[in-house]
C-alpha cells in the first residue's frame, strides 16, 4: 500500500476493504494509509442476524474498540494514526 499512498500523494482518498472485522483491523487500514475502511460483510452478516439493531450494535462495538486502540496507540484521530504503531522502524 505504500506505492499507492505515494503515487497519489495526497490528491484522493484510499478507500480498503476486504477482510476487514474488527476495531483492530480498522485501526490498521488506517496505520497503511487508508482514508476510508469499509466493512460491508460484517455488516451485513449483523443486518441479516438482527436487523437495524444488529448493524448499531456492530458500529458501535467497532467504533469502541478502534477508540480504545487509538487510545493506546496515542492517536487522538483517525488522521494521526501511524504506520509505526505496527511496524518498528
Amino acid at each position: 500500500m505504500d506505492e499507492i499512498v505515494a503515487a497519489v500523494k495526497g490528491k484522493v482518498e484510499i478507500i480498503v476493504g476486504g477482510g476487514f472485522r474488527r476495531g483492530s483491523d480498522v485501526l490498521k487500514g488506517l496505520a497503511f494509509g487508508a482514508s476510508l475502511v469499509g466493512l460491508g460483510r460484517p455488516i451485513l452478516y449483523a443486518l441479516a442476524a438482527g436487523g437495524e439493531k444488529g448493524v448499531s450494535d456492530l458500529i458501535a462495538g467497532i467504533t469502541r474498540e478502534l477508540s480504545r486502540l487509538m487510545t493506546m496507540v496515542g492517536a487522538g484521530d483517525s488522521t494521526t494514526v501511524q504506520k509505526g504503531i505496527l511496524i518498528e522502524r
